[in-house]
This record gives structure tokens, sequence and C-alpha cells, in this order.
């Protein structure tokens, strides 16, 4: 008898290791923090774990040093699994609701068990953790939120097509997410940390791989932290030097499979299609109302079986397939009361029997209130797009408090409708592909006043796009040659920009969008011209700043100013008299110090109402930006970035380059728009020391080349004489001897 209850305990043992022995990861999220009348906080907590087979085995978060009281655990409730029978993956979420008193500086969440899934790197037990920083933030008024984070249970990729993995990193707060890795990184994998971007540096060994990253916020702005003691701290702007304002630990696993035929994403590989939201897209939902989200993915030459989401509690999921190898999913889930305000994390992968899609994932922000849809039209040109918004759709929403993406560019009325005009690449638009399409899309959404203590107010949120078919081979185009810029604003309507390339300085034969990137030669003078265009009859160009970058990003930290602040600061920039609509000037072709062999010019750019003396374009130059004006609504424009490039750089300096340098060597009589006098060069910056030294280096180079084939040419001459006296020599003494010899 009692040999048959050891081994009943022994069965039941190897069961549950080998339960146990299945964890594929898990991911912690919160829910906004309350504060209750005495004093305390309650906090929500969601633990999703992942894992394989029935997936029921799950522990719980815990609060350190038993800080947490009045407890209330749902039951760990399955959100997703495989097909039955096959048992690969499964997740469950766990919510957790506890009371805590405010008395130290972080509150902290921890959970560990045994055993992660046989894996490469011997990785047995793992543990989970979360750290919140206590102390309210002196810009928003509260507690922070930590970042949103989760993954699908089970990720798989042939050995020979992993390029990178995107990881959700979502911030509610706008804090700066840092990734890294929390123990050892597996074997050829590396980690940016930044975008929080996984990416191979080798080749991949075919096996489970186990990951454990640690999500860190830091704020983007000097703030300070009070705490429930009195005490308090200060972070500063990105600082990695300062503890962060949440720590929260990601697990998860890839597995690497043997080498796939074709790694041809709609291939053999699914493709996400235009109907599935972009990677960190901000979806939205409602208390009460039925949220959908559709996924969409192709794979011609393998069959779609399902989706794998994680998601949140009580989703459902309808899936359906379609000709050429086409699927698509619908997911929907009703928001509860207790999901008021959360932030949820949902991310997906489309799955064949061998291997799976990208991961993609998007943020769904809930709230008690109705989002107003409204009711647009959006008009698709070739190089712009216009919403047109219904106003009796939106009552009582003026358009001074909606916005695009990027605020800067606003929106106008004609009475019935609220419109706004940009180009693809102005007002925050986006350019995403979409596997079957290229897509542009922006949104129209509603702001609130910093002065405003209440509002009564609907929230609006509208997004609009275009997209085009790849077949027509747009994306070069807008990729490289970025042209036409449109812009809105209340006081001036639609207006735009063009930025080109010339051929010389004549100013009438463009670059054509075909020949980019413009391949040119160091200190090579290159011709560009600004010309603006607006609906008002009369207006002034102003050019405030122009910069080089070594990207399309004009907030690259690594960049070479040209002029600034209205004022010359590149001894080779050559400017031309012009009409008070263009702005035509020269460069000297020149490159950025390191491996890079491209360069981007930003320049930014505002409208002006003619004749103001009160204007930023009657001001012209300003040394010192203190003494800039305020900027007066009805007399000018914001300031806009327009971007022109690549510039890429295939050689050394071409035959007019000692031409060119002669010529701005001499003193320059240009001026600047508005009758700005000229300026004098600051001392020259690290760009410019280099350009010095590569001319250094090259005419080091030659004079060295030159001496060492002059030399030759000595050592081949003195050989040559030394054998001709030898022969000389040897003929010489051959006659004598035939004379002795007669």
């Amino acid at each position: 008898m009692m040999e048959t209850g050891v081994a009943a305990l022994l069965l039941v043992a190897l069961l549950g290791t080998s339960s146990a022995s299945s964890f594929y990861g898990d991911s912690i999220s919160f829910s906004p923090l309350q504060k209750n009348q005495d004093g305390t906080y309650k906090v929500t907590f969601y633990h999703r774990q992942n894992g394989r087979n029935d997936c029921q085995n799950q522990s719980s978060l815990i609060c350190e040093g038993g800080v947490c009281t009045d407890l209330d655990q749902s039951n760990a409730l399955r959100t997703d699994q495989d097909f039955p029978g096959v048992g690969r993956w499964c997740q469950t979420e766990k919510r957790t609701t506890a009371t805590f008193q405010a008395n130290g500086t972080t509150l902290t969440l921890r959970d560990s068990g045994c055993c992660w899934a046989s894996n490469v790197d011997g990785k047995t037990n793992w543990m989970s953790q979360a750290q919140l920083d206590l102390g309210v933030r002196s810009d928003t008024y509260r507690i922070n939120n930590c970042p949103v984070t989760t993954s699908v249970s089970f990720l798989r990729v042939p050995q020979n097509c992993f390029t990178q993995h995107r990881l959700l990193a979502h911030d509610p707060d706008g804090d700066a997410v840092r990734c890294r890795f929390a123990s050892g990184a597996s074997a050829n994998f590396t980690l940016d940390e930044t975008t929080c971007t996984l990416r191979s540096t080798g080749e991949l060994q075919p096996a489970v791989h186990v990951f454990e990253l640690m999500m860190e916020d830091f704020s983007t702005q000097n703030i300070s932290l009070s705490y429930a003691d009195g005490s308090s701290a200060s972070r500063d702007a990105s600082s990695m030097n300062l503890p962060p304002l949440c720590r929260l630990k990601l697990n998860f696993v890839i597995e690497v499979l043997p080498a796939a035929s074709s790694c041809v994403a709609g291939d053999v590989l699914p493709m996400f299609l235009s109907r599935t939201p972009s990677h960190g897209e901000v979806l939205h939902a409602s208390v009460g109302q039925t949220f959908q989200l559709h996924a969409q993915a192709q794979a011609q030459n393998a069959r779609i079986q399902n989706f794998q989401i994680s998601g949140p509690q009580n989703m459902t999921q309808d899936f359906s397939t379609g000709s050429d190898g086409k699927a698509e999913v619908t997911v929907s889930w009703t928001p509860s009361e207790k999901d008021a305000n959360r932030v949820i994390p949902v991310c997906f992968t489309a799955e064949t029997e061998t291997t799976q899609s990208e991961m993609r994932c998007a943020v769904v922000t809930v709230t008690r209130d109705t989002f107003l849809q409204g009711r647009a039209s959006v008009q698709c040109l070739p190089n712009k797009m216009t919403v047109a918004v219904e106003k009796a759709s939106m009552p009582d929403v003026s358009e001074e408090f909606l916005s695009l993406r990027d605020p800067s560019c606003t929106l106008t009325t004609n009475g019935t409708h609220i419109v706004g005009t940009m180009s693809f690449s102005t007002c925050g638009t986006k350019t995403e592909d979409k596997g079957d399409y290229i897509v542009f899309n922006n949104e129209i959404h509603s702001v609130e006043r910093s002065n405003e203590v209440i509002i009564r107010r609907k929230t609006v949120k509208i997004d609009f796009y275009c997209q085009f078919p790849k077949s027509i081979s747009i994306s070069n185009f807008y990729a490289l040659h970025q042209a036409d810029y449109i812009f809105t604003e209340s006081n001036f309507g639609s207006f735009g920009y063009s930025f080109e390339i010339f051929q010389d300085g004549n100013y009438t034969s463009k670059v054509e969008p075909v020949a980019y990137p413009v391949q040119v030669k160091l200190m090579e003078m290159i011709y560009m011209g600004i010309q603006a265009v607006s609906e008002l009859p009369n207006v002034t160009l102003f050019v405030e700043s122009c910069k080089g970058t070594p990207d399309n990003n004009p907030d690259n930290p690594m960049y070479y100013e040209l002029i600034k602040n209205g004022c010359v600061k590149d001894e080779t920039v050559k400017i031309h008299p012009s009409n008070q609509t263009s702005f035509n000037f020269e460069i000297q072709a020149f490159k950025f110090n390191g491996d890079y062999d491209q360069v981007y010019i930003t320049c930014s750019v505002i409208l002006c109402e003619p004749g103001n003396p009160f204007s930023r374009c009657a001001q012209g130059c300003v040394s010192e930006p203190s003494r800039r004006r305020r900027r007066g609504l009805s007399m000018e424009t914001a300031e806009h970035y327009i971007t022109q490039g690549p510039l890429q750089l295939v050689g050394p300096a071409g035959p007019g380059a000692a031409k060119a340098k002669k010529i701005n060597a001499a003193p320059k009589s240009d001026t600047l728009p508005e009758g700005d006098s000229p300026v004098a060069p600051e001392t020259r910056t690290n760009g410019e020391s280099w350009r010095f030294r590569e001319v250094l280096a090259s005419n080091v180079t030659t004079v060295v080349f030159a001496s060492g084939f002059i030399l030759s040419l000595v050592l081949l001459a003195l050989v040559v004489r030394h054998f001709s006296r030898r022969r000389r020599a040897e003929d010489l003494n051959v006659l004598i001897e035939d004379e002795f010899e007669k």
C-alpha cells in the first residue's frame, strides 16, 4: 500500500515537472494607480504567461516586502492557444488588484518558477519583475505610468530568414523607453536599446533561444518627483545615470528553425497586408462598446492556419481564409468598467504549419467617453492629400480644439467642413509599407489647452490615409526625392514649398527625380533652391536655418549647420539674388566624418506678410536668439522643416573644385533675404576642419606618390647606366683580346 502511494506521489511530481518545464515567457502591465481617500493607493496589475499544452499552472505576482493588502485575484484565464491536440503554445492572463501604503519610494512585484522550455542557453529557473517609482511627477501631477509591452506565446523564424524582431515599447507618458538584456544574450543576437529591436550578428543555431529583457523609461524633460514622506528627487531629461521611473521585465523565447526555401515575405513566410494595424499603432476603445481589430496576411506558397494573438481576457477571434493564400482575423473585445483608462498591449502573428510572420503589436487605450469618429472624405493626389470633415458630424467641436499629428500644421474651415491639406512628408504624415500597398497616414485628434482647468468636449479621433499599390513604384520617389511640401494654417490657408537641386547656377534646370540620389564629388558646388507658393497674393519667404545630416532625420544629433537664425555659418554658402518667394543658394559638397557617404539638407522656412517691420522675415540675421521678437500669429507662419537629398559622395574632388575654392576664397558680398548684411563665418567647425584635413591628406598623398614615382625613375636610370657601362667594358675587353691574338 505504501509503495503504491509513493508511486502515485512520484507520478504527480513527474507530471508537475513536465507541466512546469514548458515556460515560454511572460509580461506585466499596470492600470493607472488610483489614490484612495485614506492616502493609500489601489493598483491593478496584469500578468500574462506563455507556455505549451494546457498552460494552466500559473503562479502569482507578489508585492515585495508584503506591502500590498486587500488582494483581489482573478483566475488565470486562457487568452490564446494552439489547435487542440497540437499544443505548441498557449497564453493566460491573471488580474490582481491590491492596496498599498506609499511609504517607500518604489513598489516592486516579483514572481519566479521553474522551468524554461528546453533551450540552447541552458536556462532553467525564470523570474518576473516590475519596479515602479512612487514619486508624483511634476509634469503630470501623478505617479508614473510604466511602459506597455508583451509578446505572443511562441515566436518562430527560419535560420536563414532572421533579420530583426521588433518589440512593443510604448510609454503612456511619452517617456523614452530603453531596453537591455537582463541576463546574458543568446549567441549571435544583439539588441538595439533605443528602438528595442533584436538583431542577429551571425549564423543562428536551430534551437529554442531564451531572452530576458528589462524595459526602462526615462523622462524626456527635466522633472521632479515628490514622495509621501516629504522627500523629493529630480530626473534630468533622458539621463541614463539616474534610476528609471519604471522597470519591467519581459521574458520570451524564439525558436530558430532550419533554413527555409525562401525568405521573401508573402512567399512561404506570411506577410501582413494593408488592413493590418501598423506596429506600435495606438487604437481606441470605449467602456461597454465592442472593439474590433482586423489583421490580414498572405503566403502564396504556404497555408495560413490561424493567428497567434496576445491580448486581454474575454477577447474572441473570427478567422477566415480567402484566395491567393490570404487569411484574416477579426479580434473582438468589450471593455468593462474595470478596464477604464487602461493601456492594453495586443500582439499577433500569422501562423503556417512550419513558420510565422513577423510579430506586430498595437496599443489599445480604453476610455469611458465615446469617441466621435466623424465623417471625413480624403482626396489623394500624386503629391498631397486633403481631408475634409463634416462639421455636422462633430457638434460643438471647433477646429481650434483639433490638431493633426504635427500640431504646427493647423486646420481651416469653410463653414461646413474642417479642412487640412498636406504633402506625404509633412504634418506628421507617416509612410508605411503594408505589404501590398504603400500607405501615407495621419490623424485629426482633439487637444486640451494648457490653461483649461476643466473640459466638457468629447474626444475626437479621425484617422485618414492614402494608399497606393506597390505596382506603380512610387516608394522610391517619396523616399528619395522630397520636393513638394504642403501645409495648412488658419491665417495663411494652404501653402507649400518646393525644394530642388539644380544642375547649375542658372537655377533653370532642376535635377529630375529619377537622378536621385544625386551623385557629387567633394568640394563640388551644389545648387539648391526653395520656392514658396501660397493662396495669399503677397507673401515673403524667409529661410531661418539650414543644416546637413547623414540621413533624412532632421533631429539626428550628428549635423552640420549651414545657416542658423538667418545667419550664414558655412563659408562656402553663397546666396543668389531672387524674388521674395524664392531662395537660391549654393554650397560646397562635404561628407560627415566616419562611414557615411550621404548628406541630406534640411531647412526651416517661414512665410510672412511683406512690409511688416515686426515679422521674423524683417528681422533677418539674428546672432543672438534672445533678440528675436515673439511670433505674431497674423504676421507669419510657424517654422516648417523641409528636407532634400540625398547627396551621395562618389569620389574625390572633381576638376572644378579648385576653381570653386578660389571663388569662395574671395570676400563675399552676398546678402540674405530682407536686406541682411553679410555675416562673418564663425570659428571653423569640426566639419570644416575635417574638410581641411581631407584636402591636406589628399595633397600629401599626391606628393608621396609623385616622389616615389620620381625616385623609381632615378633608380631605373642608374641601373641602366650601370649595365651600359658594364656592357661597354666587356666589348672593349673582347676587342683587346682579338688584337692581342692577331
